[in-house]
């Protein structure tokens, strides 16, 4: 089930809610948190049956390791909690490895030994390693002293809220568990429910208005690349424009997602963090990564980053530690070396920025945001295409300048008749590209709403009131499986 289905909107949502705020009402509190939990529970349950046992095997035993943990403070426990911890850690972590990356461990295996073992080909279940990312931050935490004795509903409730359970954004205990809490977080509040419907109406035309076509044409580019190059080289302009598309739908499809995670949770009276913050407006690749997904470039610098840097010591300085987090980001974000390299890219690129910043060389905006954005599509081709091979033919189709033509006559009319050809998808290029420059955040016009000024309403009613007569088309989301 995801956000932007008939069955959730008119059938799922309305439901949650209204008996949510009935059993408070009725102070049955505690039942409204267990109506709310098993809720979510059947909302994951739809996307992943087979593995709702072993997500719920999972959830059980970090919440049995963490409270050990919280429970057994103080250094004459320090060898048991070290072990406790790396046993939870590990439990986490072999169970994502085993779903998202056997395949892979098999394939290389092959490859370098000249085996031929089968392929297992197992599905990966939704949202496994946005809720992996969530418990070890749990564990950790709980290992750090940072938690309270959160009683097994609340710890449920951390974990499994429907919202922001498959694709994030990842919250911390803390920022959820005390507004569950609060009382006035318990009463049914007008105010909150209207800024939440407006952030998720934002959030879905996001998704259904830009996201959706973008992707599906993009997708149509990138996965047909075989097909493409038997009839000859990639073109300047095809590869160009289909990298943008993919770039652009990206960006739309993850904050459109966030958008609505945040927007259901303000219907419930429970602050999601922000996740996006315009990152196409950064001027460097340092500043990119602080403003895209933001919840897991925190978890990262958190749980990795820190582990790895130590203030005056060559080998663990910021540029090592920096290389390390976004080989592990990399290779948490799928299962292949182009992700790794990906990852590993997306260092380099962090960490010339941070020299340069370190060193008072700052670019000027007029040329950072244009340079960062490119490279932004460039590092965007190598995370969306299958294998090397294709990234390279892509690669080598931007600089193919001869497609273009002979003379600046045959250049104009090339260029007309490619967009000519293309007048729909490249208008909603364009759209995506003016809302990501020059438009505020979402986070900026939520802060402004008001019930008291009726275009707001207006305005949610009227992108809600369209994406809901486009959703007899799904599209999942990019990172639903994921």
């Amino acid at each position: 089930m995801i956000f932007s289905t008939y069955q959730f909107i008119l059938l799922f949502l309305p439901i949650v809610f209204t008996v949510y705020f009935v059993l408070h009402h009725l102070k049955l509190n505690q039942m409204a948190k267990i109506w709310l939990i098993l809720a979510s529970f059947y909302f994951y349950a739809q996307g992943s049956p087979d593995f709702f046992p072993f997500f719920m095997g999972s959830v059980i035993g970090n919440y049995i390791i963490g409270t050990t943990l919280g429970s057994i403070q103080g250094d004459e426990h320090k060898r048991e909690r070290k072990l406790l911890l790396l046993v939870g850690v590990l439990a986490n972590v072999g169970l994502l490895g085993y779903y998202k990356y056997t395949d892979f461990f098999i394939s290389n295996f092959n490859y370098v030994t000249g085996s031929d073992i089968a392929l297992k080909h197992i599905i990966l279940p939704i949202g496994i390693s946005f809720f992996t990312f969530q418990l070890i931050a749990f564990l950790v935490d709980s290992y750090r002293g940072e938690t309270q004795e959160y009683d097994v509903t609340n710890y449920l409730l951390f974990i499994t809220f429907f919202p922001q359970l498959i694709v994030g954004p990842i919250i911390h205990h803390k920022e959820v568990v005390p507004q569950f809490a609060d009382r006035n977080n318990q009463r049914l509040n007008y105010e909150n429910v209207a800024k939440g419907l407006f952030i998720f109406s934002i959030g879905c035309a996001k998704k259904m208005l830009l996201a959706d076509p973008l992707t599906t044409d993009a997708e149509l580019f990138f996965n047909n690349l075989n097909e493409i190059m038997a009839n000859g080289t990639l073109k300047f302009l095809s590869s160009w424009f289909y990298s943008l598309e993919y770039t652009v739908s990206y960006y739309f499809d993850l904050s459109g997602y966030a958008d609505m995670a945040i927007g259901l949770g303000w219907m419930f009276n429970i602050a999601i963090p922000q996740n996006f913050d315009s990152p196409y407006k950064a001027k460097d690749f340092q500043d990119y990564w602080k403003r895209w997904h933001m919840t897991l470039s925190r978890f990262l610098g958190a749980y990795i980053f820190r582990s790895v840097y130590k203030k005056n010591v060559k080998y663990r300085n910021y540029y090592i530690a920096t290389m390390v987090t976004f080989f592990v980001s990399g290779f948490w974000h799928g299962a292949g070396w182009t992700f790794v390299v990906w990852g590993v890219i997306n260092g380099a690129l962090v960490c010339i920025a941070a020299w340069r910043n370190r060193k008072g060389k700052k670019t000027p905006l007029w040329l950072g945001v244009p340079l960062t954005f490119i490279l932004a599509i460039l590092v965007r081709v190598l995370f969306v295409s299958n294998t090397f091979t294709d990234a390279w033919n892509v690669y080598e189709g931007m600089f193919n300048f001869a497609s273009l033509g002979s003379g600046m006559s045959e250049i104009a009319h090339n260029v007309a008749s490619f967009v000519a050809n293309h007048q729909t998808m490249g208008l909603t290029c364009l759209i995506g590209l003016f809302i990501c420059w020059f438009t505020p955040t979402t986070k900026t016009i939520s802060d402004k709403f008001t019930t008291k000024k009726w275009y707001y309403l207006v305005y949610a009613a009227v992108l809600l009131s369209i994406c809901i007569f486009k959703m007899d088309k799904v599209v999942q989301f990019l990172y639903f499986q994921f």
